[in-house]
């Protein structure tokens, strides 16, 4: 009889708790024997540690083997735990010694030829790996994902055989050296190439100014899309705890690439998504495009086009920057701090307002339409401005504005100054802090004064308005609120008011 135990991760929305792999081997009837609720990958897990061991040019014990997964009331899934468990029946059949297994944490899937191929959620499990003191021996495609936990110290494998030489100390493995910090690289179109559309521009750089979200409603054609691809590359620089939050969780889905470092996501979802597919779901919950797009973008073309169940889902994330995804056996919470840009047109064929004249909707129709999106939820829209058609003379003469580098300038330095007085983008503050923050001088006070009575602004509008006008001063280096600020910030909400 012999035993040996070893370290390895599960996830769990954003955490990685411990799992602790035990490997038994006893006289009987040979058999193979995994404990510790598995799902059906962890199961088929037996075939592929037996072929692995195998074509690796070990013996396969003549045993009964039971391997256990701890705690036996967490879910475990994925082939992540192959390496672990393989090498649990090698250290506990005497082929490698089991003295060395207590200073890594292992995870990787095997392939019948004993190679590792890469696993989801490398982030994660390196960040609780590290706070436990170990070193993390995984597949070598993870490497360099996973080097990008500060202090880590990371072991690319290529194959069992290659984990095997390395406890026995035949052939040491090399750690993986962080990657250097990689210059700032421009992934999206720029903003210069946008023709006209002074205002919308403006509105958006107020947005990305304050992390305001925003409504963009126009005809087909007018730019909506095009405006919103190019907001991205107007945000400020990702911090590092902001990078590693993004990174990790976009490793929980698969969809990390090392060469989008520090870059802001972006994310587009199908206006025929499920609400599973927009704030995350599953047996065992994966996180959804509202916390794919954390410190992000996140981009709803058509937005009348969503069903009405699935835009609500977003009404709560928008609020509190996170999404509790719950289930009968456990609950998992998700950040979603994403940046919304929205846009619809403004009827259902889109053509209100067009030069053209060529809409034919009925006011019932445009009202239908328009009711689509509960009033809670626009509410919750910071910025709502029309994006008109462009003239003859902006379509024809060249783009000649603004760069997103120079916009971005201004937007960082407005940025930067909110994070020095109150520790978050002005979108964040609570109402509390608006009060607090948001100084408001007398002719901008009798202003709002005035936008209250005639525009019947909810307490959450008011709000709203408070913080766009906090964002434009931002920009302008003013300490406080002026009217003129006040009356901007109106401007940015008129389609609230239509």
């Amino acid at each position: 009889m012999a035993i040996a135990v070893l370290h390895s991760r599960a996830l769990a929305g954003m955490s990685a708790p411990e799992v602790i792999v035990e490997a038994h081997l006893a006289n009987g009837l040979p058999s193979f024997t995994i404990v510790g609720l598995p799902e059906t990958e962890v199961k088929e897990a037996r075939d592929r540690v037996r072929a692995a061991i195998q074509n690796s040019r070990f013996e396969f014990p003549v045993s009964r083997i039971t391997v256990n997964l701890a705690p036996a009331d967490l879910p475990k899934e994925s082939g992540r735990f192959d390496l672990p468990i393989a090498l649990g029946i090698l250290a506990a059949s005497g082929q490698i010694p089991a003295k060395e297994l207590k200073k890594y944490d292992f995870a990787g899937e095997l392939a019948l030829t004993g190679e590792l191929r890469p696993i989801r959620g490398a982030l994660a499990m390196t960040l609780g790996a590290t706070r436990s003191g170990r070193a993390f021996i995984l597949p070598a495609a993870n490497a360099a994902e996973a080097a990008l936990v500060e202090h880590a110290t990371i072991y690319p494998a290529a194959s069992l055989l290659a984990v095997c030489a390395h406890l026995t100390g035949q052939s040491t493995l090399t750690p993986e050296s962080p990657p250097p910090t990689p210059c700032r690289t421009e992934h999206y179109p720029d903003f210069s190439e946008v023709k006209g559309q002074a205002t919308v521009k403006r509105a958006l750089e107020v947005a990305a100014a304050g992390a305001h979200s925003v409504l963009l409603a126009g005809p087909p054609g007018t730019g909506k899309s095009m405006l919103a691809s190019r907001f991205p590359g107007i945000l400020p620089d990702m911090s590092q705890q902001e990078a590693i939050e993004s990174a990790a969780l976009l490793s929980l889905n698969g969809s990390f690439r090392i060469e989008r470092w520090r870059q802001r996501a972006y994310r587009s979802p199908h206006h025929t998504a499920s609400a599973a597919a927009l704030v995350g779901g599953g047996s065992n919950p994966r996180p959804g495009e509202i916390s794919l797009a954390h410190h992000g973008v996140l981009f709803l073309d058509e937005l009348p086009e969503f069903p009405r169940a699935v835009l609500e889902v977003l009404r709560e994330p928008m609020e509190s920057g996170a999404i509790t995804i719950s289930r009968a056996a456990h609950q998992v919470d998700f950040p979603a701090r994403f940046q919304l840009i929205a846009a619809m047109n403004p009827c259902p064929c889109g053509y209100l307002g067009h030069p053209s004249g060529k809409c034919r909707c009925t006011p019932d129709q445009v009202g239908r339409y328009r009711n689509k999106l509960s009033g809670p939820l626009l509410d919750r829209i910071d910025i709502q401005i029309e994006v008109p058609t462009p003239s003859e003379g902006h379509l024809l003469g060249p783009a000649d504005g603004e760069s997103s580098a120079q916009i971005r300038q201004r937007v960082t330095t407005a940025r930067e100054r909110q994070i020095l007085r109150q520790g978050k983008p002005n979108n964040a503050l609570s109402s509390q802090e608006t009060e607090r923050y948001c100084n408001l001088d007398p002719a901008g006070t009798a202003l709002l004064r005035l936008a209250i009575s005639r525009l019947n602004l909810s307490a959450r509008a008011f709000h709203r308005i408070l913080k766009i006008a906090r964002s434009i001063a931002d920009l302008q280096s003013e300490p406080d609120i002026a009217s003129q600020h006040i009356s901007e910030a109106i401007q940015y909400r008129r389609l609230a008011h239509t």
